[in-house]
Parts: structure tokens; sequence; C-alpha cells
């Protein structure tokens, strides 16, 4: 049986004048400014290349991230490889990219490289019409760069079998958005006075609701938020991922949504979460920056061994995202060559003291790299 989808946030008389909680919510705010400070004081102390690998790293993963919540793969090794074209950055290993790719990380990149400029209608259109290229989300034609027109019915977002679906959320008829936008896009844009984080949860909260097109809502949500986010941190390179957080905390994040959208105009749960989950990304970034500076150190302490481009190759793999264990057989296949010659790399990788045996696992030995000194 269906639960009552004719009263929703939306619904109410006062809809969209937001309350919550300013007391309840200082402390956690406070909290999460001074780990973005922290955060970025770190970043500018670590050097222009790093600075960019390190947001070249968190923009790849924000985007495939975004992605997956909606559950879509995107190819990590193409995604990479467009951002680092479209921010100019010389990395190895680039690899051709489709257009539906590029499509995802030019809406990304607009959002966090242009977050000063004013979100308007156009430029929402255009990051719907680089979401979807081919005006097609999977087999089925899309409204495109427009809002939609609930021509198929009510925009509702639904589980279960059928004849025994569950309605989560009914968002706002058609006819309305249009008005719900600019009223929206007003606010976003002025309101200087609420601090940006609070900005980035109020906005992620308001704009799902309306839920103004067809398809790629969920996406162009995050990407508001990333944009709001990088006014907050003052800087246009990124260094955590609050949608892989989501990601992460998916369940919870569903959860919460469904609940303020049947609550009142108090969000300052939704909010509490919102600045708990930013907390969780920002802590959770210090994984990547530990990987970009392990291998800095790497690559300097190695800086005078003779290596060749098989050698070279296997090695980065190691240090970024290889899976499993190393054996000669994976060696061979991965650098294209014979299992005599994979031998041979490692065994020279083992005299030079950059691989080692690791502990007996079975049949086959494993190698891994050697630690690093700490001096």
């Amino acid at each position: 049986m269906m639960r009552n989808i004719n009263f929703f946030i939306h619904n109410r008389s006062d809809w969209p004048n937001f309350t919550w909680d300013n007391d309840s919510l200082m402390t956690l705010l406070g909290s999460v400014r001074n780990a973005q400070g922290k955060l970025i004081g770190k970043m500018e102390s670590i050097g222009f290349e790093l600075r960019n690998q390190a947001s070249l790293e968190t923009i790849t993963l924000d985007i495939i991230k975004s992605s997956e919540i909606e559950g879509e793969m995107l190819d990590s090794k193409q995604v990479r490889s467009s951002v680092a074209r479209k921010l100019g950055l010389d990395i190895a290993g680039l690899v051709a990219t489709d257009r539906y790719i590029e499509g995802v990380v030019e809406m990304m990149l607009d959002a966090t490289q242009n977050a000063l400029q004013p979100l308007t209608k156009d430029r929402l259109f255009d990051w719907h019409a680089a979401l979807f290229p081919m005006g097609r989300s999977g087999m089925y034609k899309i409204i495109v760069a427009d809002w939609r027109d609930d021509s198929t019915g009510p925009m509702q977002v639904v589980s279960g079998a059928l004849g025994k679906q569950r309605v989560h959320f009914q968002a706002p008829p058609a006819d309305a958005i249009e008005k719900e936008m600019l009223q929206f896009l007003n606010w976003l844009n002025t309101n200087y006075q609420i601090d940006a984080v609070i900005k980035a949860a109020i906005a992620h909260l308001w704009f799902v609701t309306i839920h103004p097109f067809e398809d790629g809502n969920g996406r162009i949500t995050r990407a508001i938020s990333d944009m709001l986010l990088t006014r907050a941190d003052g800087i246009s390179q990124r260094f955590y991922s609050m949608s892989a957080q989501i990601r992460v905390e998916r369940k919870q994040y569903y959860h919460i949504l469904e609940k303020t959208q049947r609550g009142s105009l108090d969000i300052t749960e939704w909010i509490q979460w919102f600045l708990n989950c930013l907390m969780n990304a920002i802590n959770a970034s210090e994984k990547t920056f530990e990987k970009i500076l392990f291998k800095h150190r790497f690559w300097n302490e190695n800086a005078t061994q003779s290596l060749n481009e098989r050698q070279v190759k296997l090695l980065n793999k190691l240090l970024e995202d290889f899976k499993g264990n190393l054996t000669t057989t994976k060696w061979a296949k991965i650098a294209k060559c014979s299992h005599d010659t994979a031998l041979r790399d490692i065994q020279d990788l083992i005299q030079k003291g950059i691989l080692q045996k690791a502990a007996s696992t079975g049949r086959n030995t494993n190698y891994i790299l050697v630690e690093l000194s700490l001096d």
C-alpha cells in the first residue's frame, strides 16, 4: 500500500521559508570550518605540482562517485584523463575519452573552476545538455536542456515491485517549476549573509526537492553543492569529495532526505547531517593526500635508479590503483612481455632494493614495494 503522496515539504503553505537552529549548529560548523582551513593550509604547503595532483585525484574521485550514486560506473582512466586535459595538467598515461564522460567532466569543472559565477537557468541547461549529449538516458529519449513536463506522470522516487510500490517522494508539478527555480536561483545568487557551507546544505535539499529535470537531478544537485563548497573554501582546487562520502553514507543520505522532505521547514537535522558528512569527507581526504606524498617520496628516493619503461609503468600501478597481488604472470600480462622478461624486470628491482618478496601466501610468489626510509 502506498503511503500518502499528497503532502511533502514543498506542499506547505510557508514553503520554501526554511528555518534552522543556529545555536545548535555553531559548534559543528566551527569544527568543519576549522578542518577546511587546516586542509587547505596543508595543501598550500606541499608545492604547486603536488597540489595539482591532489586536486586531479579529488575531482576524478568526485565525478566517479557522483555517478556511482546513480548506479552508473564510469571508466576512471577516462575521467582522470579528461580532467587532466581540461585543467592543462601534464601527466603520463592519458587515454582517449568518450563524449559522455567529456560532458560529465565539463559540468563538474564548470561548477568548481567557475564557482563565483552566478548560477542561471541557461547555465543549468548547459550542464544538463553536457550530461546527456545524445538526448537519451540509457535507452530512453528524454527532455534535455529544459525542465521536465511530467507527460508520463508526476516525478516520483519509487521503490518496490509493480503494484507494491512505495513512493518515497513526489516532486512539485511541472507547471510550478519555472516559478520554483526562479525563486531558488534568486536566493542562491544573493543571501550572502548565510555561511557558504550552510548555504550548500540548504541548496542541496532545495534543488533536489524541486527535481526540475527529467533525469540527472542528483548529479546536478551535487555539482551545485560542490560549487558552493568551492566558494566556501575560497580556492578553485578541490581537496575533498562530498560525493565520495555521500556514496559511503548513501543509506543514511536517502533516509535523512526522505525524512526531511516529509517533515517541517525546520531543517536543522538535515543541515547537521550534511555538516557531519562534510567533516567525514574532509577527514577521508587524508588518504588521497598520503597516497600522493608517498608516490612523491618514492620517486625522489629512486630518482637515480636506471629503470626501463615496463618497470616505471608497473611501479606507478603499484603506487596508484593496483588490484590484488603482484606476480610474475601479472607483470607479464600488464607489461605485454614474456614471463622471462617479467622475471628479469622483477629481479632487477629486487637487487636495486625497490621490490621484495612478500610473505608466502600460496604457490605463486608475490612481490611488494620495499618500505621507504624515513630520512
